[in-house]
């Protein structure tokens, strides 16, 4: 049987299940990634686990996101998690070395590698022909202690890619183009796997920011086969070793299929408020702007940052315009300075930025007050550059660029012939000194891992009780995002590791109130339209909710990452059976789900939501058996301390993280 390479690649990995969509499947995971800003809640679920060394051949703490440091919160949670790195057996990626989703695809991910990553842009490792994969804190440290990691087996979309793309369009593009044929719904239960002549023409950049926002789709994730632009990149990284030629099987079939014809893409730019709101740039056009910003963990490679030089080389950006500048590792940030790219942009009046997430999670260098900002990242959800009246647009380097020139945003095929762009050096710097190796076991035990005041242990649910009432405390639209629930900024996200303050922040754009007024009314509901907790993979947008008193949230649809952190920390994710019966609620209504608890024993998929009125509305649980026992237990900690199946560790695998990472493990 002809195997296409998602097929491949989970067969391998397999230590539970069968291979058929929609059947749980329990994979064994090579590699786990965490970063700051979810690393620390990841690490306190990790330490009840009573785990003494992670049971992975490879993970890594990075920390790229909370890296202001306006007071003690963010140093300290970064002291913490170097400690426990050290302790535990992670590699530390220290502040300024790279964003986790570049640096990764630069030293450890490589062909046929499962990773988990507690960071939905994950993804961007399926550049290399990993199954890379975002999830919740918890789920990464579950996975840590040596769990297999549990899901259905998604369809795959295959995506044939033929042509080549002409010049000022790029790979940005095509993954705006997918985005613009489906929208932000449109991945839900796929992986796309790309296939095709056009592979060949798109390099390991370009596939990482197309594997980045597949994200963006609501899809599990995105992967290109390992070919000779894989071997030529890794040579290139020094990791040689881990080249290994895979693509899919002659014949292999796919549940479903897109074509795109690179040559015949142009320009494109989705516009505010979310990433599925794609049109071509020609569109808009002539849209004043006040700031453009490249670069962070989408286009942030030498080419992307090489363009825009070689656009502004003697020119100066626009007077009223803003350019920020965000390589995406030290690697880049010593490629472009030995090449002239960064003397170009400084020359040109780019303020150059270290290479952290930076703006792109509203972590500094937000837009004024009600203007456009155009932007070559991957969300651009309202006020998620920590403006509450942002005009966010996303495009391509060369867009940027040329909007960066003019002042407006710009179709770049109006600058004419494509630019001679400057050749990176034939040796990039790679050197992993800023990637710390943890201590040796015989050395782990004596480490102390400090916690500041600002670091405080996640809250747990309760048993699911057998009847559970609870008050409506607000009704929200479509495409709710994580950031709605646990908002990107400076401000907000030093707070990651502190539950109960960053639940003040729940909802604020909607009700600066209602965690005061949730509170108030706990145990509480949430109801909700389509795609509700889109976006990332924070499990802050569970935490925080149960602390507030959460208990269930019923929804048209779920975000699929959300939907099972929900699961994780013991709150039930409940679909109308009719959608229309959204309509019937509002907030400060009483209802019950009478006998939920021996529904869900019995493994029943239709439940009867009650109101005081004596209305009732159906719902759907949609829960396979392993979900069911957790909500019946109040979360997964609580059901480990009750020793159910998922306490032991699935298996024992001697940790690679301490060896010479100098080659990537």
């Amino acid at each position: 049987m002809a195997d296409n390479l998602v097929a491949k690649i989970f067969k391998d990995h397999m230590q539970s299940g069968e291979y058929r969509t929609g059947e749980e499947v329990g994979l064994r995971i090579d590699q786990t990634l965490l970063q700051d800003a979810t690393g620390t809640m990841a690490s306190l679920q990790f330490e009840r686990m009573g785990v003494d060394r992670v049971q992975v051949p490879l993970a890594v703490q990075y920390v790229d996101h909370n890296i202001i440091q306006l007071d003690f919160k963010n140093p300290d949670d970064h002291r913490f998690l170097q400690a426990f790195a050290a302790k535990y057996g992670i590699l530390y990626s220290r502040p300024g070395n790279g964003i986790c989703h570049y640096l990764h695809v630069e030293r450890f991910a490589k062909p046929g590698a499962t990773l988990i990553g507690a960071d939905s842009h994950t993804t961007s490792s399926g550049a290399l022909g990993s199954i890379a994969i975002g999830a919740g804190g918890l789920d990464v440290a579950l996975v840590m202690a040596g769990q297999p990691f549990d899901l259905d087996v998604p369809k795959v979309v295959g995506v044939e890619l033929t042509g080549k793309l002409p010049d000022w369009v790029t790979p940005k593009d095509v993954i705006l183009e997918l985005l613009r044929r489906r929208g932000v719904r449109g991945g839900f239960g796929y992986i796309f796997e790309f296939y095709g002549p056009g592979v060949e023409t798109i390099d390991v950049t370009g596939r990482t920011t197309i594997c980045n926002m597949i994200a963006e789709l609501g899809a599990t994730t995105g992967v290109f086969p390992s070919d000779e632009r894989t071997r030529e990149w890794l040579q290139m990284q020094e990791r040689p070793g881990d080249f290994a030629e895979l693509a899919a099987d002659e014949g292999a079939g796919y549940d479903e299929h897109e074509h795109i014809a690179l040559d015949e893409l142009e320009p494109l730019v989705a516009v505010p408020h979310s990433p599925g709101n794609v049109v071509p740039v020609r569109e808009v056009a002539g849209t004043k702007a006040a700031q453009v910003c490249l670069g962070s963990s989408v286009n942030s490679g030498f080419e992307d940052l090489a363009v825009a030089a070689a656009v502004l080389r003697d020119e100066t950006v626009y007077p009223e315009m803003v350019m920020t500048v965000t390589p995406g590792s030290r690697q880049i940030l010593d490629a472009i300075a030995r090449s002239g790219v960064y003397s170009d942009l400084v020359r040109a009046g780019a303020r150059m930025l270290e290479p952290v997430c930076g703006p792109c999670v509203g972590m500094g260098q937000a837009p004024p007050s009600d203007s456009v900002s155009v932007r070559t990242f991957n969300r651009n959800f309202p006020g998620r550059s920590g403006t509450m009246t942002d005009q966010v647009y996303l495009t391509s380097p060369t867009t940027a660029a040329a909007t960066a020139l003019r002042g407006v945003i710009t179709d770049p095929r109006e600058l004419g012939a494509y630019p001679d762009l400057p050749e990176a050096p034939a040796n990039p710097a790679v050197d992993d000194r800023q990637i710390l190796d943890p201590a040796p076991p015989e050395e782990a035990g004596g480490i102390e891992i400090p916690r500041g005041p600002n670091i405080l242990p996640p809250p747990e649910a309760p048993e699911l009780p057998e009847t559970l009432a609870g008050t409506v405390t607000i009704v929200v639209d479509d495409d709710i995002s994580t950031g709605d629930l646990a908002p990107d900024g400076v401000e907000v996200m030093s707070f990651r590791s502190n539950v109960p303050e960053i639940a003040k922040y729940t909802f604020r754009r909607f009700d600066p109130e209602y965690h005061r007024k949730a509170e108030e009314m706990a145990p509480g509901f949430i109801v909700g339209g389509h795609n509700y907790g889109q976006g990332s993979s924070r499990e802050h947008a569970a935490l925080a909710p149960l602390h507030l008193g959460i208990r269930a949230v019923i929804a048209k649809s779920f975000a699929r990452i959300h939907r099972r952190n929900l699961i994780s920390q013991g709150i039930l994710p409940l679909m109308f059976d009719d959608e229309w019966d959204y309509d019937r609620f509002e907030a400060g209504q009483r209802w019950e789900l009478p006998e939920v608890r021996q529904h869900l024993e019995n493994g029943d998929d239709e439940l009867r939501l009650r109101s005081e009125s004596g209305d009732e509305v159906t719902l759907s649980a949609g829960l396979s058996r392993r979900e069911r026992d957790i909500l019946l237990e109040g979360g997964i900690l609580r059901q480990l301390r009750k020793g159910k199946p998922a306490e032991a560790p699935a298996s024992k695998v001697e940790p690679a993280a301490s060896e010479d990472h100098n080659t990537a493990n």
